[in-house]
This record gives C-alpha cells, structure tokens and sequence, in this order.
C-alpha cells in the first residue's frame, strides 16, 4: 500500500510539478517510500520532468522526444535530469513507452565531459555487448533499424567497444567492469579453446604459450606465474626466506606475461606481479613497484592485497596525514572482511570500536522516546530544532556517544562507507576522535534519516554548546514526561 509522502508526490507530479516528478522517479529507483522499485517508471517521470522543463523555458507545448538529440543541455536543470538518468538501469526499461528518451539522452550523455558520461558510456557497453545481454541486443537489432538515425546495431557495438577501451584506460568507478567485460569479450575460437584445453587436461606448456600470444589473458597470468614458480594451487605466496632458485631471466619474463594479464585487468596478476617486483634476486627488484602493484590490486577487490594494503597503513598512521588517524587503514581492512577474510576481522576489531548492542547504551530508553516523538511530530507539533536533538539522541544510544559527542557531532558528516567518524576536536580539542563500525541495518537507515534532515538546515540552526546544552535539557524532560506518562498508562 502506496504511503501518505508517495500519493502527496505523484499527486503533485501528474499536476506538472517538475521537482515532485524527479522525487518520484528517485522513489521508483531507490523504494522510498516504501515504493515498489521499477526502472521503467522511473523513467517515464524523467522524460516528463525533461520536456516540462523544455517547454517551460521555450514557451511551447509541442516538443516531442524525437527532438531531444538537438536540443541544448547547458541548462543546469537540464542537466541535472541527464545526470539522475543514469541512475536508471537501461536494459530493464527496453519494453518501456520511454525507453527512447532514455536511448537518445545516454547517447547525448557520452558527449559532455561531465562524471555522468562514464555511466552513459558504461550502460551503453554493457547492453551492447555484454554476452549476458544476446537476447536483448537481438530484439535491439530490428528496434535500431527502425530509427533512422544512419546508425546499424554493428556500428553502435563498434563504439560500445571504444567506450570501453576508455573506461579501462581511465580511472573512473567503471574502470574494473570495463575490464573486465573486455577480458569475457576476448576471442573464444576453437583453436584458442583447443590450446587452453591443451594446457588443462595435458600440461602442454607449448599449448599455455600459443594461447598466452594469442592474447588469452588467463594463459597469460599462468605462465607467468609458471616462470616466476608460484603454487598455483595455493593462490600466490611470497618466497619468505628468499630461497627461490628462480633465475632473474625466468622472473624477468613471468613479469612480462604478468604485467599483460595485469593490463587486461587481471587482479591475481597484479597482486602476482607485486610479488615478483619483491623477489630479491629479480633485477628490477623495486618496493616501491611492488606497492603500487598490491595497490591496484586492491582496487580492483583482491581480498590479500586489501588486507597488506590496510595493514601497512595502520602500521604507518602515525607518518600519514590524515584528518582521523586509522581511517584509511579501516577502510582497506574492511574491504578484505567484506570478503570474508578472518585475519581482517581479527585487525578490524583494533582499529574501529563496536556498537552493536544499543539496548544496553544509556541514552536507550531516551532514543525510543525521541523515535516516538518523531514518528508523531506533528501530533506534538515540534520545531525543528526540537526534531534535530531527537535524532541526535537516536545517533547517540545506536553509537553509543558520550553526552558531549552527542551535543557536538556534525551528524551529516558522520557517515562513511565503512564507519561513522566521531570527531568534535573543533570545539573540545583534548577529545579524540572515535572510529565506529556501522554493524546493522537499523544503524545505516538512523544515519540516513538524520542525515537528510541535518543536510538541510543551516551551518549555526542549532546554536553554541552552551545554547545545545540548554535545549537537550528542556527536550530530554519533555520526552520523560510525555512518554514515560504513556508507558504508565498503557
């Protein structure tokens, strides 16, 4: 059943509202609201929200989607919709009645050099050319045709392709995907099969090496690890001791075929290749190399390097700048607990405090007041300054924060990925900054909450601490009064 918020926003959005029609196809994508999520709706509220813009600002009424590849984008407004469209799965919307308004604004997208292109271009690639995607790009086949635009679905996919040579080539949230779709892409014939089949089943070492030129970036990554004598079994390990009789010729050349299978983005070659550049009696011994190596490894989510990445931080925290010492090192080592590493999970529990257990908090009892003040705020009919220290008090109990934490703390700078950063050296400079692991859902979704109401006030709504103080004690026994008195009668 559709919420009071929801039926208010589309209520307003089928009357031409702009703002309420992007609201509500921000709820079609995210469920707020507790709106079932459907992309292709999503969709349909953007390309109406679009046009209502264009014609606002043309003085007309007649302009049709066909139109959209010629008209300006400068417009912030206009933008700011292209931008949210990405945001909007394109291969789900195919059957859509809006689905070319979406075509034609991701292709438009690929053009402007905004952050927003990389997500064009990566949408685009991957329902091109994604082998996951064959039925789709068939049916794609016959509607493109019927476009007449001067475009046939082999040189859309031609394209497709070089977005993706760019998006691997550049540092972007896409560059990981981009490879590694380009590595499923990679010719499968029957001779390239029958040389990898040669290797697997009969340890033809010629077969590996015909395959690896050929450009088969798996066989590429096992003769480098052949050559630099890896176990290939137990994952890559490092020679503690030193004593591989490895030649450095041999090294030399499994830092060749690793550093290729690395460039197809490979993340076990990378990580492999770290390890090569450590080996002592490797010429090109460098660790600094070998860092960068582990580096982009992590990046692309390999859980060790993750895990050595975090390490060395945390070992280092007292040389690196950082606002809150131990916050990149958190980072990285949650990334590898992410993925399931124990020894992660054991480090994790140094660095980030826990929790988890707010029922046994002090401000437990005061949170559940102040989330039924909330739930029922305007039956209470609370300003908004009222509103705000409630949500502090809920922030509180759920992270367990001092009283001068919770008076203090910029609620909507708490959140990151990983943990809430407790930091109110600004005002009480003796008081150290706190890392705090967000462990529930009920945590995330507080944090949200609180977040959104905060981000949309003033810098000073809320007054000096001396002011803060005051309010806390006036809201505190209010909530006492009210809710204890309902406890009492219930």
């Amino acid at each position: 059943m559709a919420s009071r918020e929801f039926l208010k926003i589309l209520q307003s959005a089928r009357l031409g509202d702009v703002s309420a029609q992007q609201n509500l196809a921000s709820a079609y994508l995210t469920g707020a609201f507790k709106t079932p999520i459907q992309p292709a709706n999503a969709l349909i509220w953007l390309e109406k929200s679009y046009f209502s813009i264009l014609n606002q600002s043309l003085g007309t009424n007649y302009l049709s989607n066909a139109e959209i590849a010629v008209q300006d984008i400068d417009k912030p407004e206009i933008r700011g919709i292209l931008v949210q469209l990405t945001s909007v799965p394109l291969a789900s919307t195919f059957n859509s009645p809006a689905f070319s308004f979406g075509w034609k604004s991701f292709w438009k997208l690929t053009t402007i050099d905004i952050s927003a292109s990389y997500a064009a271009k990566w949408q685009l690639a991957e329902l091109l050319l994604h082998p996951e995607k064959k039925g789709l790009q068939a049916e794609l086949v016959s509607w493109v045709s019927r476009q007449g635009d001067g475009y046939d679905f082999s040189s859309l996919q031609k394209i497709a392709k070089d977005f993706l040579f760019a998006l691997s080539e550049t540092e972007t949230p896409f560059t990981k995907l981009a490879k590694e779709l380009l590595i499923q892409l990679q010719p499968k014939d029957e001779s390239l099969s029958s040389l990898w089949n040669a290797w697997l089943v009969e340890k033809n070492e010629g077969a590996l090496l015909k395959a690896a030129e050929l450009g088969l970036t798996i066989a590429k990554f096992t003769l480098g690890l052949k050559l630099a004598q890896f176990n290939e079994k137990d994952s890559v390990r490092k020679d503690l001791d030193g004593s591989s009789s490895k030649s450095n010729a041999s090294l030399k050349k499994a830092a060749y075929w690793l550093e290729l299978a690395a460039k197809d983005g490979d993340r076990d070659a990378w990580f492999a290749l770290g390890e090569v550049y450590r080996r002592p009696q490797f010429s090109g011994y460098s660790a600094v190399e070998s860092d960068r190596c582990f580096d982009r490894a992590a990046d692309l989510g390999h859980t060790q390097s993750q895990l050595r990445r975090g390490a060395n931080l945390w070992r280092k925290r007292e040389k690196i700048e950082e606002k809150v010492r131990g916050l990149q090192a958190s980072y990285w080592i949650w990334q590898a607990h992410q993925q399931g590493s124990l020894e992660a999970k054991e480090l994790l529990g140094k660095i980030l405090e826990s929790a988890a257990n707010p029922e046994k908090n002090d401000w437990y009892e005061l949170a559940n007041f102040a989330e039924r003040a909330l739930t029922h705020h305007a039956e209470h009919k609370l300003d908004i300054d009222w509103v705000l220290l409630c949500h502090r008090i809920i922030i509180a109990n759920l992270f367990d924060l001092s009283k001068a934490e919770l008076l203090l703390c910029e609620i909507s700078q708490l959140q990151h990925e990983h943990c809430v950063v407790v930091d109110i050296r600004y005002e009480l400079p003796k008081i150290l900054p706190r890392l705090i692991q967000i462990d529930t859902t009920q945590q995330r979704r507080s944090l949200l909450a609180a977040g959104k109401v905060f981000s949309s006030i003033e810098s000073d709504q809320e007054g000096n601490l001396r002011q803060r103080r005051y309010r806390f004690d006036k809201v505190t026994e209010w909530l006492k009064t009210t809710f204890s008195r309902d406890q009492v009668v219930a």
